[in-house]
């Protein structure tokens, strides 16, 4: 007997989160896909934007916009479900927040395509935009905070009705996760704050390298939010899909806190080039952006884990029989196991870059471009088109038709093999010394830069390839929000034990306990760094405007 259908204000806040973002998707995407063209010099951009506006709007309408909203999206619908629906204040603090996003995001906009705000991604100091650039980012960090207290209440609300149980996993990944994108957050807020006087005259110079340690310490974290948000897919949804059981409860919980613990001071690895900082005090950050990979092993071996048991339950035999006993013609699966896998090459090339030697040698070359987009583009956008397959319908009401389910699996393919071509072309020409932040040049024919063009051509097939899995995947998302027949949708992100595994501890849910390692570690990270910076501060800059 089907479960009747149920569809609340709670889940139009999170539909409406969910749209956004994918109809963002679509625009940087499209940007994305003219500048992999120029990249491999078959297109040129004249009149209108140029290369370095496009460049910054792509950045910020995937890297800021589209993973924003998508987590608001999912995690409001961890609320909702596993917490109980949402109170009539937390919906209202929601579509606020959603409101103010809109703002921050439509003044951050205008301001790139005027040419006011051409400062890429990495919106830190010399290179300085019009104030309501910055402006608008404090309204995008106003919506991560509020939808984060929205989270935090609930999962308290929750608590206390529940006294001696231990808050729902999905639910546990959701505070967990706006824990820690608050950290990073914080950060990039002190750097805005500082900013804004910068840009309007008020203060002649800034002190450049500060703004750099602030974007990082915020930068690399967000990067590593994402992950965590596609870890609690990587745990609850696998084990659904192909028929096993969650590995260990304790694990998965241990994870997360470990994810939030050790995350924040890993972000000064992107700084190993920068002056200023002693060898002692990047050796130590080296040790610290190591410990990032500690929860990631501890994923690999939880989740391999149950894929194995569970394949060996549906009959593998032998070293690796039980591998191809999953379900690998379920979109749902095959989106998620790809992504997993990615991150294993991603997760590699990140814990090398943190080596001094290999830093020097890659850190402004397309290299850092192509592992970023394995870690982003493969391992948590990928994760995230796999939800899209069970989370919108339950959402709307609706149910995944075959059809669109056997797209699914063609937009998969697509999004892959264009990733492969483009970061795989990427992190080669890097290491040839292809620069990146530049549009296609051959430096006045260069016999060097002439070598990097035929894989340059690869980038562009990639991002053809790719953008047509954007066009396919936002159709998809729109049908179940629309079009697709109506039904009801099982909500996946509700979890099951295996039999044998340990009773979760109860030091796991003290949130309080962590949020102080927390701030100790992100202390014994930065507070040294930050106090010789501002105490002895290197000369400041004028704001620098080159586009």
């Amino acid at each position: 007997m089907k479960k009747p259908l149920r569809i609340v204000t709670a889940n139009k806040l999170a539909l409406t989160n969910l749209a956004t973002a994918f109809a963002l998707l679509l625009v940087g995407g499209f940007f994305g896909l003219l500048q992999g063209l120029n990249r491999a010099g078959v297109l040129t951009i004249v009149g209108g934007m140029n290369y370095y506006e496009m460049l910054s709007l792509h950045g910020v309408l995937l890297i800021l916009a589209f993973t924003t909203l998508f987590m608001n999206g999912y995690l409001w619908s961890a609320v909702d479900y596993v917490l109980g629906g949402l109170t009539k204040g937390i919906k209202t603090l929601g579509w606020a927040a959603y409101a103010i996003f809109m703002v921050g995001a439509i003044l951050v906009a205008i301001m790139i395509i005027a040419g006011e705000a051409t400062v890429l991604y990495t919106f830190y100091a010399p290179m300085a935009a019009n104030p309501w650039f910055y402006i608008g980012l404090v309204f995008v960090v106003l919506n991560i905070w509020m939808s984060g207290i929205g989270v935090f209440i609930s999962a308290f609300r929750w608590k206390k009705q529940n006294k001696g149980k231990h808050l729902p996993l999905f639910a546990f990944f959701a505070v967990g996760v706006y824990v820690l994108i608050t950290f990073g957050t914080a950060f990039v807020a002190a750097e805005v704050f500082y900013i804004i006087p910068w840009t309007l005259g008020w203060i002649d110079t800034i002190n450049v390298l500060l703004t750099r340690t602030l974007f990082w310490a915020f930068g690399h974290t967000l990067v590593n939010v994402w992950y965590l948000v596609a870890v609690s897919a990587w745990y609850l949804v696998v084990p659904k899909v192909i028929g096993g059981k969650l590995f260990s409860d304790s694990l998965a919980r241990a994870v997360v806190i470990l994810i939030v613990v050790l995350n924040v001071p890993g972000g000064f690895h992107h700084q190993i080039v920068d002056p200023g900082f002693t060898e002692g005090l990047k050796f130590m950050h080296l040790f610290m952006s190591l410990a990032i990979a500690v929860p990631s092993l501890l994923t690999a071996f939880a989740l391999f884990a149950t894929l194995e048991r569970t394949g060996r339950r549906r009959g593998g035999k032998g070293l690796l029989g039980w591998f191809w006993k999953l379900p690998w013609h379920d979109v749902r699966f095959l989106t998620i196991m790809l992504a997993m896998i990615s991150f294993i090459f991603g997760g590699a090339g990140g814990i090398a870059q943190t080596n001094n030697q290999l830093n020097q040698v890659v850190h402004n070359t397309l290299w850092v471009v192509g592992h970023f987009h394995v870690t982003v583009g493969v391992a948590v956008v990928l994760t995230f088109f796999g939800l899209v397959y069970w989370l919108i319908p339950h959402l709307s009401g609706r149910v995944l038709t075959k059809k669109i389910h056997n797209l699914g699996i063609w937009q998969t393919m697509i999004w892959t093999v264009g990733m492969l071509f483009m970061t795989l072309s990427m992190s080669y020409v890097g290491l040839l010394g292809s620069p990146r932040r530049t549009e296609y040049t051959t430096y006045g024919g260069s016999a060097t830069a002439l070598e990097w063009d035929p894989y340059l051509i690869f980038v562009g097939a990639g991002g053809t390839l790719l953008f047509a899995g954007v066009v396919i995947i936002v159709y998809i998302v729109f049908h179940l929000m629309f079009l697709a027949p109506k039904g009801y949708t099982e909500f996946m992100m509700v979890e099951e034990q295996e039999e044998d595994a340990h009773k979760t501890p109860k030091w796991t849910e003290n949130w309080g306990l962590w949020v102080i390692v927390a701030i100790l570690i992100i202390s014994m990270g930065y507070v040294v760094p930050l106090v010789d910076l501002i105490g002895n501060a290197p000369p400041g800059s004028p704001p620098i405007r080159t586009f």
